[in-house]
Parts: C-alpha cells; structure tokens; sequence
C-alpha cells in the first residue's frame, strides 16, 4: 500500500523571526538616535563659533570707535570699569574700559552660563584678551601667547563646550583646539580674530 503523507504548508512567521525583526529594528533606532544627539551637538558648537565671531566684530567696532585709546594700548590691558559711558562723558581710557568691561561680560553672556540679574557677568569658563600678535593660533589654555609684535591686533575668545572626551583626547574633530579643557565631558574652544584697527 502506498502511504500518502501530506505536507502541511507553513503559514505566518515564528517567534525567533518576530525576535529578530524587533533587534534590528531597535538597533537601526539607536542608530538614529545617535545621529540626532551628534547632530545637535554639531549645530550647538556652531552656534558658539557664530557667537563668538559675532562678539569678536562688536569689540572690533569698539575699538575702532575708540582709536585714541586702541593708539595709546588701553584696550591691550584693560582697568577696571569707573565710569558708565552711556551716561557720562568718558576719556579714551574709561571708554576703554567700560568697552571692555561691557563687551567681556556680553561675550560672557553669550558663551557660557547666564545671568537674569543685570549685574556683570564673571563666568571664569569665558575668557578673552585683545592683544597684538604676529601669530595669533598659537597659544594654551589660559595662555594667550601675545608677542606684542607686528601691526596686527587679535581678538581670542576661549570657552568651554560640552562634549564628549576620552582619555583627554577629544572625539570630536570639528573643535580648532588640542586641549581638554580640565573639566569631565567639556572641551576648550578659541576663536581668534586678527584685524587692522
């Protein structure tokens, strides 16, 4: 006799290949979770640049304002604020500390951690200096490596950024710098800017 068997078609899908379809779906969803977290990161650091670009023409204007007291270096090393010069006259030197002063504490403002209170910002993780520099790139952090030589003035403006750092190497690769900046999961940014006053 002969024995017939029938074969059973299969129909609809097993539980280890419903398992497996829900792994790479949550892998290409981590995925793209970490392209939007590098994303936002990338556009904030370039906000940041676009700030400090943005202080560093405010000072240029300053200055350029001010050419008695860029002539005579008061803007190189910059007094305390005596005299607000949006209410009272000022001589080139007050102008240029109160420009200082003002534009230092705005930069402030911009880069690092925000104040409500109207008071002068004194965020110590945003740092500048005006000087004149043959070679402006060079320098560490909190050394501004100022040579006082040649006919062009540089503005360097340094801040922290939150990022990601291992082994006091950056993994990111869009910062201008090789510095950590000291403090876990920041990096020192600096933006320099050389000008003709």
């Amino acid at each position: 006799m002969h024995t017939l068997i029938r074969c059973r078609r299969q129909r609809g899908m097993t539980l280890v290949e419903v398992l497996i379809a829900i792994v790479i779906f949550a892998i290409g969803l981590l995925g793209i979770a970490a392209l939007q977290v590098a994303g936002l990161r990338y556009t904030k650091g370039s906000q940041s640049r676009a700030l400090a670009a943005m202080q560093a023409e405010n000072i240029i204007d300053r200055m350029r304002a001010n050419a008695t007291g860029v002539r005579d270096g008061f803007y190189q090393n910059p007094a305390a604020e005596s005299t607000d010069c949006s209410v009272d006259t000022c001589n080139p030197a007050e102008l240029a500390a109160y420009d200082w002063n003002r534009w230092l504490s705005e930069t402030r403002q911009a880069l690092g951690v925000r104040r409500s209170d109207g008071a002068l910002n004194t965020d110590n993780a945003v740092n500048a200096t005006i000087c004149v520099d043959s070679t402006p790139e060079d320098g560490t952090a909190g050394s501004w490596a100022c040579d006082d030589s040649g006919e062009f003035f540089a503005v360097k403006i340094e801040w922290r950024e939150r990022t990601a750092e291992r082994g006091d190497k950056l993994a990111d690769d869009y910062t201008n710098t090789t510095a950590a900046s000291g403090v876990d999961g920041f990096v020192l940014n600096r933006f320099v800017m050389r000008f003709l006053p």
